[in-house]
């Protein structure tokens, strides 16, 4: 299928899952492949997603894993979508992320999210607390300047001075829209899981973005929003596939932890009724479907909320399934592939 300019560029959101019977370092290679997958298929960005204390996410180390990633691949960006920066110190942040630039060039984002990305539990075990929306614009503005050219902080990030990483606001509210048009900084909405803020987070954001302010990165508001995609040959089997999505959300409302489980016929039969309405309330953000399908349902998401830019997630307990989900979208989305 031939490209489309008015279609909005692709990226993919990865959490490194694990699937039942699957070792983590199994995972961690299943997604290696995929990543060099991505990267030949043209998707526009592949960003990792700090989860600890989770069996089903092997994503802990997202510094550690984008490094792996920019081994394997070598024209898709790459990033944390994100860094959970009340785990972290800014300067910290700035090092690892500084010394991928480093490494490896101007091939990095860095999405930043106020959560803690795992139980209150773990959060403790972190070290850090959570703060306020002021003390976590502050630690932003430290960021911004530990990448840039350190002229107006004693305390320096070595590497990562002068490598300028670009930096994406992540947010499933209004607050991190108030951070991120303030800071003149592209946003990036958790829809794929939190959709019910959206277009209220958004109107905050447009009406609010300040292209003047120091640390702008934009001159204009730019959004990028998740979906939930599943795509298969025919509609049947991607919503039987797509079944392992459900039984991952109705564990983790449940406060549980494990592998990916395999696909059933029907969904009813593994989650109590009740819990039904829940995961659809969570997945309300989806295109799931065959090819034909697919494309026109996310191309009225994008067109619905004047999205730039949309970034995928999508989970199988098998993981070929999930790579031939990509496949099938960038050939149904006109995606140019990477020589």
């Amino acid at each position: 299928m031939p490209s489309t300019n008015t279609r909005v560029p692709l990226s993919v959101l990865e959490l490194v899952p694990r699937s039942q019977g699957m070792t983590p370092a199994e995972a961690m290679q299943h997604s290696t492949a995929l990543a060099t997958r991505l990267d030949e298929l043209g998707y526009e960005r592949l960003w990792v997603a700090e989860h600890h204390g989770t069996e089903s996410f092997m994503s802990s180390a997202t510094s550690l894993i984008l490094g792996h990633f920019a081994n394997h691949t070598h024209g898709i960006r790459l990033g944390s979508g994100g860094v959970m920066l009340p785990n972290h110190s800014p300067l910290m942040v700035a090092e690892y992320y500084g010394t991928l630039a480093t490494l490896h060039g101007d091939r990095f984002d860095l999405g930043l999210g106020r959560a803690p990305g795992t139980d209150p539990v773990t959060a403790a075990a972190l070290a850090r607390s959570a703060s306020g929306l002021n003390d976590f614009a502050g630690n932003v503005l430290d960021l911004v300047s530990y990448l840039g050219d350190g002229q107006t902080t004693r305390v320096r990030a070595l590497p990562g001075e002068g490598t300028n990483v670009p930096i994406w606001m992540l947010g499933s509210s209004t607050g991190g829209a108030q951070v991120a048009a303030a800071l003149g900084l592209p946003f990036s909405f958790a829809s794929h899981f939190a959709p019910q803020q959206m277009r209220e987070a958004l109107a905050v954001y447009r009406e609010r973005f300040n292209p003047d302010a120091e640390t702008a990165q934009v001159d204009k508001p730019t959004v990028m929003a998740g979906i939930n995609v599943l795509v298969a040959p025919s509609e049947a089997e991607a919503h039987y596939l797509f079944t392992t999505a459900q039984q991952m959300v109705a564990a983790i409302r449940t406060g549980g932890s494990a592998p990916l489980a395999p696909p059933v016929d029907d969904l009813s039969t593994v989650v109590p009724e009740a819990m039904l309405p829940m995961i659809s309330e969570f997945h309300s953000v989806k295109a799931v479907g065959d090819p034909s399908q697919v494309v026109p349902q996310i191309e009225e998401f994008a067109a619905a909320y004047e999205l730039d830019e949309l970034i995928i997630t999508t989970y199988t307990h098998d993981p070929a399934m999930r790579q031939r989900s990509f496949e099938l979208l960038a050939d149904a989305w006109g995606i140019t592939p990477r020589a």
